[in-house]
């Protein structure tokens, strides 16, 4: 989940904001602000992974407020002013939305934020045998040995066990780091247990009676793991 404010002068702005955020299922709206000054005993508690913060408002703007915080968390900036999309930008904005701007516009910027969020989040460094990950609000402990193999979506990636399947708010690329030997990406999407793989075919594997597809440009990786073992 990513933990979000929104700040903005306008209540209907607010509300807008409000309902849509709820309709958004990883996004946490824990607060609402008329005033950004309002907002920073919650920023500086360090919980906060987004703001959606409008520009134009009085005493201090939304283009100032971030540049007053030592520690700012993403910023989607909401304004009704175009001319404010450069410098939005120039200080590292995840996104612009123009008002009155549609659901469809506010997920997408949602999603940007999240991939964003998503990149810079690392995983617990693995002990000997196991790794912590991030999944809903909990950090769940994954043994590798009880890893069939890890499926990568488009945000998140489901972890498959000999017990259980685990969604993991993680990317395929920083899951593979954390990863010992005996793992190997043998698809775009997949990553495999060596121990778990039953059969190999011409286009794909069998790893735990599941059908996996080998990615021609893995084959060569993969087949010299194979040799290996």
């Amino acid at each position: 989940m990513i933990n979000c404010i929104a700040i903005d002068d306008e209540p209907l702005a607010l509300d807008l904001v409000e309902d849509f955020a709820a309709k958004v299922p990883f996004l946490l709206l824990e607060q609402s602000f008329s005033s950004a000054l309002d907002a920073l005993p919650l920023l500086n508690s360090g919980k906060i992974d987004l703001m959606f913060l409008d520009i134009q408002m009085p005493q201090i703007t939304g283009l100032q407020f971030i540049k007053s915080l030592d520690h700012s968390p993403k910023v989607i900036f909401t304004t009704a002013y175009a001319q404010h999309a450069v410098e939005g930008f120039n200080v590292d904005a995840v996104d612009y939305l123009l008002k009155p701007f549609t659901f469809e516009r506010f997920l997408k910027a949602s999603n940007k934020a999240q991939q964003a969020l998503t990149g810079e989040q690392q995983s617990v460094p693995p002990s000997e045998d196991y790794i912590f990950v991030k999944s809903g609000y909990d950090m769940v402990k994954v043994r590798f040995a009880d890893i069939h193999y890890i499926e990568g979506l488009k945000d998140y990636v489901k972890i498959h066990t000999t017990q259980k399947t685990v969604i993991a708010l993680l990317t395929m690329k920083s899951l593979e780091t954390s990863l010992p030997t005996g793992f190997l990406r043998v698809h775009r999407s997949y990553i495999i247990n060596f121990e778990h793989l039953e059969s190999v075919g011409r286009r794909n594997l069998t790893v735990a009676k599941q059908d996996i597809p080998l990615g021609d440009m893995y084959r060569e990786q993969f087949m010299a793991k194979l040799d290996r073992n």
